[in-house]
């Protein structure tokens, strides 16, 4: 990993205070967003990643709604397809859901059903790991239509609230780690 290309990215994450409730430290990717060479330089560093990691991916699957900023230029990186997760009433047909809870509530997600065949090989991308309720659901939804998670993937996990703990067996990354 180059050690310059993580500095770029890290040094694009801004910390906002108490956002979105008092008490909470919100890591925000939009500098990253917003500056083309740190955003191509995370797209470099995860798509090294998943090349030295996995000899065969079918799809990147994108968490609503950062995920689905990350992902797709990823997928096209590797030369692969894109296939969205997201919040409840938002996909046409028919569908698989799954309710989880939240750091600040309960929501609902959902994934079309024929988005992947049983036995297809996916890693799991999105912004950021808290608590890990979204990841889970995310990965029960694959699990419910039979598909192998390789990995799931961020690029930012808040430790101290330790989401990757809530995966169990399922392999986990992130980029960058904050306390």
């Amino acid at each position: 990993m180059s050690e310059e290309r993580l500095r770029r990215v890290r040094d694009r994450v801004r910390p906002f205070p108490d956002f979105p409730v008092p008490g909470v430290l919100f890591r925000d990717i939009s500098p990253l967003l917003k500056d083309p060479g740190a955003f191509s330089s995370l797209i470099d560093l995860l798509e090294d990643h998943l090349r030295a990691s996995f000899p065969r991916i079918d799809f990147i699957v994108g968490l609503d709604s950062r995920g689905f900023l990350i992902g797709p230029p990823l997928a096209q990186r590797l030369g692969i397809g894109f296939v969205p997760i997201r919040k409840k009433g938002k996909l046409p047909g028919p569908t698989e859901s799954v309710s989880y809870t939240l750091e600040y509530g309960k929501a609902e997600l959902e994934v079309q059903s024929d988005a992947v065949e049983p036995g297809q090989k996916v890693v799991i991308v999105d912004d950021l790991l808290a608590t890990g309720g979204t990841m889970c659901a995310a990965c029960e939804l694959m699990k419910r239509l039979k598909a192998e998670v390789l990995e799931c993937l961020v690029v930012i996990e808040l430790k101290l609230l330790k989401g990757s703990e809530k995966l169990k067996s399922i392999p986990f990354y992130s980029l960058l780690q904050y306390d």
